[in-house]
């Protein structure tokens, strides 16, 4: 039974309304008799008995402890990771997720990675000694991102290499089809074993997948073939390679839903139990003692989206599109102002131009500029043609025009300056393959679409490539009338915490209706304001 005391119990549709936004505080769900209406109380005292101290009692039919947003994920990844809150922001590529988003994030109890993905180098180098000299080298609430790069090998383990010399400890690995040496080697570096003989691991792979048989490679241990081969070149140690056969790649595998940029558009309540399932069958199998976490992306633009992958059995969240339009983003102002008024059909696939050969396609913003059509049309002529000089006149003055806006000789200019300080190796390639000189050519506009939308280049804005799935505009709908609908007050922290919040407010109200209370719907609502 429960002793209301001083405080009456609430049955009324107002006062189940505010026992559910106090999710700090317990809860008790009471029955009025055996036979009448179901509240909740707060406070009083459970008893034993029909009446207390003259009192009424009513009969208890469940107890729910306080709920914080630190507590909707997995222990486990707060106490690895050194973090407040089960909540990650994505890398946003070309460095749209900027150092000072980072360092935001971190500052405020959560993990961030850096976009490096499509940056040069020396700009990956530059934003890593911002990051160490304003978070500390040694800290574990900040990432870099290192992305497959098919057509630029030398990069990807450059970039690899630079952050084992820097002791970067949390690395955002995507568009990954299969391991290569470069994020293999990461992974294992370091490994060691405690006085009791347990494994300890110096660095953490968070692995972004949409597909068992991606997940499966960083579920699983290096491929041997893959360790004999780093051991042979002296970049592993014998002992970080036997180690190494005891551990998977990863163990936070985030699995992306209908996500902005790269994404194969999976509906998260589909594949999340696919991959969660393979987790649990291949951590049995290869008897792995460390926990081997699971976390959810794409889609999560709102509070109800956001508890609906914890309820999943999500181990944290990450979100990407809605942080776009950030203050601390780096895309440009226009750029946010576009995505501010994105809907949830204001979406298209395009070809990517990191993939563009393979016909692999991101998704981006359709509303307000034509980059989605355009790249298209640059993806039909170079499926259709063997080479530049072999496009009809026609064909040609149209692609000039309407899609590139520079001549073909102007573009292959360009071109070739980029590739002899990048990597020279491409412009001696497509000097014998005029196939792939034109691919380098096409990639020259979708790379530029993206950096235009980044500076805001006013005379390409119908070229805008911004990468945007329909969490944007869920999003959108849900802040409209409240602080957030502005882009100059969306702060990645407000986000942040307005969703974690949000989340776990929808996550009581759905408790609470677990058990009988007449929840009311617009419980599950939650009113952005300002946390902190």
């Amino acid at each position: 039974m429960w002793s209301a005391g001083a405080d009456a119990p609430a049955f009324g549709r107002h006062e189940l309304l505010d026992a559910v936004r106090d999710v700090r505080a317990p809860i008790h769900v009471l029955r009025e008799s055996p036979d009448g209406r179901v509240g909740v109380g707060v406070g009083g005292d459970v008893v034993p008995h029909k009446y207390l101290n003259g009192h009424r009692a009513y009969p208890l039919l469940a107890t729910l402890p306080a709920l914080y947003p630190e507590w909707l994920g997995d222990r486990s990844f707060n106490e690895t990771h050194g973090v407040r809150f089960p909540y990650v922001t994505g890398a946003m590529a070309n460095g749209i997720a900027t150092t000072d988003l980072v360092i935001a994030v971190a500052r405020a109890g959560m993990l961030g990675f850096f976009g490096a993905a499509g940056l040069g180098y020396p700009r990956v180098e530059e934003a890593l000694g911002r990051l160490e000299a304003a978070l500390g080298g040694t800290s574990h609430t900040w990432g870099m991102n290192l992305i497959h790069s098919p057509n630029e090998p030398a990069l990807e383990e450059a970039v690899a290499d630079l952050y084992l010399r820097r002791g970067v400890t949390h690395v955002s690995a995507a568009a990954y089809l299969a391991l290569t040496p470069a994020i293999v080697r990461y992974a294992v570096s370091g490994l060691s074993t405690d006085a009791s003989g347990a494994i300890r691991r110096k660095h953490h792979v968070f692995a972004k997948i949409s597909r068992p048989e991606t997940a499966r490679h960083f579920l699983s241990p290096a491929p041997a073939s893959i360790l004999d081969a780093l051991v042979r070149q002296g970049k592993l140690t014998a002992d970080e390679a036997r180690l190494a056969a005891h551990v998977p790649i990863a163990e936070d595998i985030t699995v992306e839903a209908d996500s902005g940029g790269h994404t194969d558009k999976q509906a998260l309540g589909a594949v999340f139990p696919v991959i969660a399932e393979l987790r649990d069958a291949l951590v049995e199998s290869h008897g792995y003692a460390r926990p081997v976490r699971v976390g959810a992306a794409g889609g999560l633009g709102t509070p109800r989206s956001v508890a609906s992958a914890f309820s999943l059995g999500a181990a944290y969240v990450l979100t990407g599109s809605v942080n776009q339009s950030s203050l601390e983003s780096g895309l440009s102002a226009e750029g946010k102002r576009m995505l501010a008024t994105a809907g949830m059909g204001d979406v298209i696939m395009a070809p990517a131009a990191d993939m563009f050969e393979q016909g692999v396609e991101v998704q981006v913003l359709k509303r307000g500029t034509m980059f989605g059509t355009r790249a298209h049309r640059l993806l039909s002529a170079y499926r259709r043609y063997p080479g530049l000089d072999a496009i009809d006149a026609a064909e040609r003055a149209s692609l000039e025009k309407q899609v590139l806006g520079a001549s073909f000789p102007e573009v292959r200019e360009a071109t070739r300056a980029f590739w002899a300080d990048r990597d020279p190796s491409q412009n001696e390639q497509a000097a014998g393959d005029p196939k792939h000189e034109m691919a380098l050519c096409f990639r020259w506009y979708l790379g530029l679409s993206s950096r235009w939308a980044i500076t805001g280049e006013p005379t390409r804005r119908l070229d805008y490539q911004i990468w945007c799935g329909p969490a944007m505009g869920a999003f959108n709908d849900w802040v409209r009338g409240s602080f957030l609908e502005a882009p100059e007050n969306r702060s990645v922290v407000q986000i942040a915490l307005n969703l974690l919040e949000g989340a776990s407010v929808v996550t009581r109200a759905h408790q609470l209706r677990s058990y009988g209370a007449p929840v009311p719907a617009e419980a599950f609502r939650f009113v952005p304001r300002t946390l902190g």
